[in-house]
């Protein structure tokens, strides 16, 4: 681990001097790129250096311990030795945790889709729930949300719902929500008081960006037709919802909310390019056999992640064995508890292999 560190440090020196270069700031493309690279190395190196600071003070201070006498400055380096050593282990777990590999999509903004499963009506209006959650954390995270598609019902719930997060780290701190996630509790269409269990499958998909994913024109099926369902005048007169068929993959998305066909056929694109990039990467996954099922699930659609538990006000994530007993705050958007212990759960397993 030293020795690539010190790889990373010269590294980190190499660039500092090549981002001040007049001709690479010339060249703004290779400029932005060392940049990039530079404020990536930022912490690591600068933890490294830390670290080798402490031990050098372990070593001074073992020297200067050899050549005292006194009982009470012997004392007072074993204490201090003591002190330097516990920063030493900590110092490790940190360079340990930033050498792990990092998942390219981590910064990148998310297509999150939420769908209505096994339960109908209790089951849509619970995605309009699980929708309002996540709209509500991304609002106390800054990002920036936007409805791209809805199916939405009479009562006011969701059969569907494609809404994109926009924000640094989005996908880093949302990843980890796909699966199913499952409801108990009274139906307000429940004359007889029983307890329903429903449930609603997420996917949070990383946006792409033309470049990730090819796509060609002569793949594309576009077809044009009236909008249905709640909305203004224009519905159901003018020919502005946009249905994109994928015809290697099969892959339909329709988008109908906007009354432009310019922007539905905008926002169909953006949820079909994130499809893709997730269907490669899911088989690039399988091919390299690099799919692994730890403590945070696999984010598989059809995994049971967690349950929301309403007559006793809890909600439990099963991948963690986490039970919380605030229900309603975490559905109000305070999911912070849960995902940074996905993410630190995610990071020890990784370790863990790792080592």
């Amino acid at each position: 681990m030293y020795a690539k560190l010190e790889q990373l440090e010269a590294r980190y020196d190499e660039l500092a001097k090549l981002i001040a270069d007049p001709a690479v700031i010339e060249n703004r493309e290779l400029w932005r790129q060392y940049t990039r690279t530079y404020a990536e190395l930022d912490e690591v190196v600068g933890v490294f250096r830390t670290y080798k600071k402490v031990l050098k003070e372990i070593e001074d201070t073992r020297s200067l311990l050899e050549e005292e006498s006194d009982p009470d400055l012997v004392a007072l380096a074993e204490g201090e030795i003591e002190a330097l050593e516990a920063r030493r282990e900590d110092l490790e777990r940190q360079l340990k945790m930033l050498l792990l590999p990092r998942d390219p999509n981590d910064e990148k903004n998310v297509v999150m889709e939420i769908r209505a499963g096994t339960g109908g009506e209790e089951a849509a209006l619970f995605a309009a729930d699980l929708l309002r959650m996540y709209l509500r954390y991304a609002e106390r995270q800054g990002w920036r949300t936007e409805i791209l598609s809805s199916s939405p019902t009479t009562l006011g719930g969701f059969k569907e719902v494609i809404v994109l997060i926009e924000g640094r780290g989005a996908y880093s701190r949302l990843k980890f929500e796909s699966g199913v996630h499952r409801v108990q509790r009274v139906p307000v269409t429940e004359s007889g008081g029983r307890i329903h269990t429903s449930a609603a499958t997420v996917a949070v998909l990383p946006e792409a960006e033309e470049v990730d994913v090819e796509i060609k024109p002569e793949d594309l099926r576009i077809d044009v037709f009236c909008s249905s369902g709640p909305g203004g005048q224009s519905v159901n007169t003018t020919q502005s919802a946009v249905r994109i068929t994928h015809l290697p993959t099969g892959i339909v998305v329709t988008c109908q909310d906007e009354k432009s066909q310019h922007k539905n056929r905008d926002k169909a694109m953006k949820v079909l390019r994130a499809r893709l990039l997730d269907r490669a990467q899911r088989e690039q996954q399988e091919n390299l056999a690099t799919a692994r099922r730890s403590m945070v699930g696999t984010g598989d659609r059809s995994e049971r992640i967690r349950t929301y538990n309403f007559p006793q006000n809890r909600v439990t994530d099963h991948r963690l064995n986490l039970t919380l007993y605030r229900l309603e705050e975490i559905l109000d958007g305070d999911l912070y508890e849960l995902i940074d212990t996905l993410i630190t759960t995610d990071q020890a397993e990784r370790l863990k292999e790792a080592i």
